[in-house]
């Protein structure tokens, strides 16, 4: 039991440190201190990209709450913006290979990862 604790806490510290580094990917980006390709930025200037930040800034400060639902919820959005990403860019390897893109979403990629773990980890602490 008590490993199981060390492990849920480990994997949610884990993923905060994550959330809150992809956070900070997404700023360096927006500051064009990492480049992303030639992403097109929209109209907007890139508003979507700070937006994304602010996001992954919150949810890495909710994962300390360790409430079920907002893991899985965490974990669902996550999903969905990898395999958007995915979508979008996969005829244009330029922003996908580009600094910026292999270092977002390898930490988003490790981040779902540590989402699962935790979810696990938090299901089985509470059989």
């Amino acid at each position: 039991m008590n490993m199981l604790r060390t492990n849920s806490s480990r994997y949610n510290w884990l993923a905060v440190g994550l959330a809150l580094f992809t956070a900070l990917i997404y700023i360096l980006i927006a500051l064009n201190v990492i480049g992303v390709g030639n992403p097109q930025v929209a109209r907007d200037g890139g508003a979507i990209i700070y937006v994304a930040a602010g996001c992954y800034l919150l949810g890495g400060l909710l994962i300390l709450l360790r409430n079920h639902w907002l893991l899985l919820f965490g974990a669902f959005i996550n999903a969905l913006v990898i395999f958007f990403f995915f979508s979008m860019y996969q005829a244009r390897l330029e922003v996908i290979l580009s600094p910026g893109g292999l270092i977002s979403k390898l930490s988003q990629i490790l981040l779902e990862i540590l989402l699962v773990l935790a979810l696990v980890a938090n299901w089985k602490r509470s059989k």
